[in-house]
């Protein structure tokens, strides 16, 4: 399900996906982009939910998000000796 009237505050991207509803009626959603998966609840401040607000040092575009480093591997548990 998609949110209406909102654009990524991280990238700008303009598909957003309502992933859950609050329990209390009318009170919060959360919100995931699409394209860089960065999530947010709408009760959150404005410098996390409004790209115009959101702190320039965390923006990203497109080339950033095709550049950015995969997730590390977790290591293998060590073995006691």
């Amino acid at each position: 399900m998609a949110a209406a009237n909102t654009v990524c505050p991280r990238c700008a991207h303009e598909t957003i996906d309502k992933v859950h509803t609050s329990p209390v009626p009318g009170a919060w959603d959360v919100l995931q982009c699409a394209q860089c998966l960065y999530t947010w609840r709408t009760s959150e401040p404005p410098r996390r939910t409004q790209r115009d607000i959101y702190p320039d040092s965390f923006k990203m575009t497109v080339e950033d998000i095709a550049n950015a480093p995969g997730v590390p591997t977790i290591p293998a548990l060590r073995t006691t000796a």
